[in-house]
């Protein structure tokens, strides 16, 4: 496995201590390609996450989210149809188990889910806290005066 030296970066960041695991996993890229998805970036603080789920119904579908990871999963809606599977001559719409996982950043907020003709759509949007905005420090002219620090034993 590769080996990166993020010692450059982490010196001018703080607080991002869990970026060596995200940069793993991404370099990994270990993960299935089904079901094929979008994501799409609608607006500037709005997402929409698009999975493309043919010959699923929204009974075999489950979205949760757990410990800012957007799990989407389907158990094995197959199992039905597998008495029929002699009259496939050929079976081109797969309809098999899997779980697709999406890493949320901590301003991101699930808004709604959607399945539609063979898509499940789900909307995120970006709520970013006060505290995290953009703010103008202002600097004063001129000296403070020490505060006086008191020596007073308790």
């Amino acid at each position: 496995m590769r080996t990166m030296d993020l010692t450059p970066l982490l010196r001018t960041s703080v607080g991002f201590d869990h970026i060596n695991r995200l940069l793993d996993n991404a370099l990994s890229n270990n993960e299935a390609t089904y079901p094929p998805y979008n994501i799409e970036k609608v607006s500037e603080d709005d997402y929409r996450i698009t999975i493309a789920l043919a010959g699923f119904s929204e009974d075999d579908l489950d979205v949760t989210i757990n410990e800012g990871v957007l799990i989407i999963s389907a158990n094995n809606a197959s199992d039905k149809e597998e008495d029929n599977e002699d009259r496939f001559l050929h079976r081109g719409i797969a309809k098999r188990s899997f779980e697709r996982r999406f890493r949320l950043a901590e301003t991101i907020r699930v808004m709604s889910a959607e399945f539609k003709n063979g898509l499940l759509t789900v909307d995120l949007q970006r709520e970013v806290p006060e505290h995290l905005k953009p703010r103008k420090i202002n600097i004063s002219g001129g000296q403070k005066e020490p505060k006086a620090i008191n020596n007073e034993a308790a």
